[in-house]
């Protein structure tokens, strides 16, 4: 990670040391809660809510925060992960983006990268309007990002990526002998279906270069977190990257949270129901290399952000990764 921390050590790597935040928050008394193996009683209860919910939770949240104030572009996103600014020659990017939102990160990904086809999934429909609206909205002249941005409604950590994403080691053998059937009629006149083609873009996607994960993994619980990411490994052509960046231990956001908040060990369930975990990077390791992956990169982001209004600074962590799917020998 040295490189891209030589580019923005001022802003995403080092404004302050984790592991002397850590002894602090850990020395505080009043943050005694978060360290607690278990959760209360009545707050653990919250942790069995369904997958139904937490999707209903969050096409809500989505929904109240719809307005183009809170909408803002996560532009730092090329800087940190800039392999997504270069394109394979004469062929174009695939990117999968999971639980895309209001599309605050492909946008600026798209502007970027002319040779970027994004495929961007949530659990929400609502929210995937919405994120349609703000990217053809924000296309102007011979910059439209009609054929290079694809939505489809998905929570990969319940039900999985469909079938039309995976990567397929046959596909461009399958598909000239097919002769794309789908564009040829049968004897009765109908359509014929290719089984090799999704219905969503006519096409078999086959496989992705990258898979982002932008603040998404903390959103599902941990139970659930093992399965989510064998679903990514399964759609990364060999060689393909996770691009990886979320809350991590003692940011601000956790110690904010009062006791009965917590739902598990760094985890925790806000008044509206969406769900949060704070990551270490053990945890964060631990999860990919035993989905099957190669780290390459991971360490904390450590911000200091001020609030100027309120004449406060506010200590946020994050985490960032970058894993890769081994190529094939």
């Amino acid at each position: 990670m040295e490189n891209s921390c030589a580019v923005e050590a001022e802003y995403f790597c080092k404004d302050f040391d984790w592991e002397e935040h850590r002894a602090e928050v850990e020395s505080n008394p009043s943050f005694r809660y978060h360290f607690e193996s278990t959760p209360s009683s009545s707050s653990s209860t919250q942790s069995t809510s369904s997958p139904d919910s937490d999707v209903q939770a969050w096409s809500q949240f989505h929904i109240r925060h719809a307005s183009g104030k809170f909408f803002k572009e996560r532009r730092y996103l090329l800087k940190e992960f800039p392999e997504l600014l270069s394109s394979p020659p004469n062929s174009h990017l695939k990117l999968l983006e999971v639980g895309c939102g209001n599309g605050s990160t492909v946008l600026p990904i798209l502007r970027a990268n002319k040779d970027v086809v994004v495929y961007a999934c949530d659990c929400s429909n609502e929210t995937l309007e919405r994120a349609k609206e703000i990217i053809s909205g924000s296309a102007t002249g011979v910059a439209s990002f009609k054929h290079r941005f694809h939505t489809f409604f998905c929570d990969f950590s319940t039900n999985g990526f469909p079938d039309w994403l995976a990567y397929n080691p046959c596909q461009d053998k399958i598909l000239k002998e097919s002769y794309f059937l789908s564009d040829f009629k049968g004897d009765n006149g109908l359509r014929l279906t290719n089984p090799y083609l999704s219905e969503e873009f006519d096409c078999c996607v086959g496989g992705v270069d990258f898979v982002t994960l932008i603040f998404t993994l903390s959103a599902v619980p941990l139970e659930r977190m093992p399965r989510s990411i064998k679903e990514c490994f399964t759609v990364l052509k060999p060689g393909g990257m996770v691009l990886l960046r979320d809350y991590g231990l003692y940011d601000m956001t956790m110690l904010r949270f009062e006791p009965d908040k917590r739902v598990g060990f760094r985890e925790y369930m806000r008044s509206d129901g969406t769900r949060s975990y704070f990551f270490t990077l053990e945890i964060v390791r631990n999860l990919f290399l035993n989905a099957g992956f190669t780290e390459l990169e991971l360490d904390y982001c450590c911000v200091k952000s001020v609030n100027r209004r309120k004449g406060k600074s506010m200590r946020r962590v994050w985490v960032h990764g970058k894993f890769q799917k081994p190529a094939l020998s």
